[in-house]
């Protein structure tokens, strides 16, 4: 039969400084990622709008709509990401964390220079990980 002062040492009871430590760093890291994920929901907000007022009309503007429509689609999916990264800050959900992945693959599959086959590829290695 173990001791009592063995029964006591597995129990993992916290020091005095792991109190302080847990208590104060942990309150400070809160507060930073809550604080950045504010700026970078300000940042979608601002980059929403400017969408709207500068992207938009360019539908109408330009020779080719497709190209327009591609860009605003970009540009969309990057404000995406970044909402969601702000989300996964403030609420360190894993769906939070797998809808950022989604958008970036979706942003990644949009992007002219990279073709899908790329993209599967690195969508596949990130699931063998």
């Amino acid at each position: 039969m173990p001791t009592r002062d063995k029964a006591d040492a597995r129990t993992g009871g916290e020091t005095a400084p792991e109190r302080f430590l847990d208590r104060h760093l942990g309150n400070t890291v809160h507060i930073f990622l809550s604080f950045l994920a504010i700026l970078i929901l300000v940042a979608a907000a601002i980059a929403t709008v400017e969408i709207i007022i500068r992207d938009v009309p360019m539908l109408w503007r330009q020779p080719s709509e497709y190209e327009a429509l591609h860009q605003i689609i970009q540009d969309v999916l990057l404000v995406a990401i970044a909402a969601e990264l702000a989300l996964l800050f403030l609420f360190h959900r894993t769906s939070a964390a797998i809808e950022v992945l989604i958008f970036v693959i979706a942003r990644k599959m949009v992007i002219a220079g990279i073709s899908a086959w790329t993209c599967l590829r690195v969508w596949l290695l990130w699931l063998a990980s």
